[in-house]
């Protein structure tokens, strides 16, 4: 099974492969955020058509030492940073990277 996009003013679709049942287990997605981020909410938007339906957001706008531990893990000081399965992927850039080179699937996708 497959979902189709269509293109406007064309007549392709540009399929993405649909989850199955069986492979609704992800797994899970840590993001450090602030409040006005535009790269905060394209890395959220990736990964919610990606099938994401939980992302745990650490808001570093609120608590200070949430960014301080943010900088310790990554070495960055820049939002997002997006780890998943506790893998630290990067930011935004690194997400959108990722999922064209056809990785990010897989990553998300639990016990694999």
């Amino acid at each position: 099974m497959v979902a189709a996009f269509r293109v406007p003013g064309s007549d392709s679709d540009k399929r993405a492969p649909a989850a199955r049942p069986e492979d609704n287990r992800m797994n899970p997605v840590r993001m450090y955020t602030t409040q006005v981020c535009p790269y905060c909410v394209r890395a959220k938007a990736l990964l919610r058509q990606r099938g994401v339906a939980e992302i745990e957001e650490i808001r570093v706008d609120l608590d200070p030492s949430q960014r301080e531990h943010m900088v310790h893990l990554t070495g960055r000081r820049t939002v997002p940073q997006i780890f998943i399965g506790g893998r630290h992927v990067g930011g935004c850039d690194e997400l959108i990277a990722l999922d064209q080179a056809g990785g990010l699937m897989p990553m998300l996708a639990a016990g694999r």
